[in-house]
């Protein structure tokens, strides 16, 4: 809750601004902490009209900017610059409202006295619990620069990943997007036309004639229908996805499909290896590594494989027969866990896979930006001439019996 305080500093000098907090008593305190005598707070009224939240669509914190706002942190910190002097300068430079307002909010809870990772925790939304757990264990650690800039380089590694497989999937979304609308209207607008001259002329028409004329019949007859029920199923698929029954059902489609199953396999194993090489040489305990990133690894079968294999660690087993157990982990993960867990050098070891998962995810997105184009066009010229010809054929024969 925002509230809007008047208050006046040792110095006399009489200071505005606004405060987040839980509740008033809160609010009261962490301002008290800062030295001040308050002499008015009020809740601040946030606009909750039809354009505010319209807008707050559109004003969200994107991984790009965590990014960029990790290696800020790490190069001021290495600047020797004060944990509250950073979020500061940030908060005050940032360009979007929404993330302004959350580095101020830090920036205000650190000079109430709390630690980073406790602020962070407090937006949760915007910094994942793989974030604030690696704050917090640079804390310990007092490696707060090595620790922001581990997180740009992860992020920003997982930014560039992420962002290269929805770049390549643009182009061909939009190109299939076009060919179904234009091959929409040619069976409800062309095809009928043309169909009454076919029928009216007597001659035997071709099976795959008669298949176009019938699904050109059926979107004019009850293509409204259709349309309706597929947006009706479209609306049940995506609620059902967001239930925990969905998620493993859509997790399970997904890896099984060919080839694309195999991308998402390495991308997650690649994640996986990635959270724990920086959680464990960090010095965050094993277990509590494994938990994080099931929480961040955002695919359920994999969740439900880490949280098993946390249990099995708990219960005194390795981590390599842990993994084991589990066929979605592959045999050579496996083997190198092993090696690095009797070498005791795990985390190394972890960090050679995430490599290797890396370079392989990233391989097959450019075998696929380099297939799919040639694909697409071959499927869509197949396409666009099996409708032509069975057009053209039978009025071919027409004109030739007329002659």
């Amino acid at each position: 809750m925002l509230f809007k305080y008047k208050a006046i500093e040792k110095t006399g000098e009489v200071r505005e601004g606004t405060i987040d907090a839980v509740n008033n008593d809160v609010a009261i305190t962490s301002l008290q902490r800062r030295g001040l005598i308050i002499s008015s707070l009020t809740p601040e009224k946030t606009g909750e009209g039809f354009l505010s939240m319209n807008f707050s669509l559109f004003d969200r914190v994107t991984n790009k900017d965590i990014v960029i706002v990790s290696r800020q942190v790490s190069t001021l910190f290495e600047a020797q610059v004060s944990a509250l002097q950073i979020f500061k300068l940030l908060g005050a430079e940032s360009d979007k409202p929404i993330l302004r307002k959350i580095l101020s909010q830090v920036a205000d809870d650190l000079q109430a006295g709390s630690a980073i990772s406790k602020a962070l925790s407090r937006h949760g939304n915007v910094f994942s619990e793989f974030y604030i757990n690696m704050v917090r264990a640079g804390e310990e650690s007092g490696k707060l620069d090595e620790t922001f800039l581990f997180l740009a380089d992860y992020l920003e590694r997982s930014y560039e990943v992420t962002s290269k497989a929805k770049n390549a999937l643009v182009y061909p979304a939009f190109v299939v997007f076009t060919f179904i609308v234009v091959m929409i209207l040619m069976l409800t607008k062309v095809i009928p036309s043309i169909s009454q001259i076919l029928i009216d002329s007597g001659q035997d028409i071709p099976l795959y004639t008669k298949v176009v004329l019938g699904v050109s019949s059926f979107l004019v007859d009850y293509g409204l229908f259709f349309f309706a029920v597929l947006i009706v199923g479209s609306i049940f698929l995506w609620r059902f996805a967001k239930t925990s029954g969905g998620k493993i059902v859509l997790s399970q489609t997904r890896l099984a499909i060919p080839y694309v199953g195999t991308l998402y396999t390495k991308l997650f194993l690649s994640r996986i290896s990635s959270n724990l090489t920086t959680m464990l040489l960090s010095a965050i305990p094993i277990v509590k590594a494994i938990e994080i990133t099931a929480n961040v690894v955002d695919d359920a079968v994999y969740q439900g494989v880490l949280r098993d294999v946390s249990e099995s660690v708990k219960g005194g087993k390795t981590l390599s027969e842990s993994f084991s157990k589990h066929e979605e982990i592959p045999g050579i993960l496996v083997q190198m866990v092993r090696v690095g867990e009797e070498s005791g050098e795990l985390g190394a070891i972890l960090k050679t896979l995430s490599r290797f998962y890396e370079r392989e995810v990233t391989n097959a997105i450019d075998t696929l930006v380099s297939l799919i184009e040639p694909v697409m066009i071959v499927l869509l010229g197949l396409g666009v001439g099996f409708l032509l010809a069975s057009v053209l054929i039978p009025i071919y024969n027409i004109s030739s019996a007329i002659q």
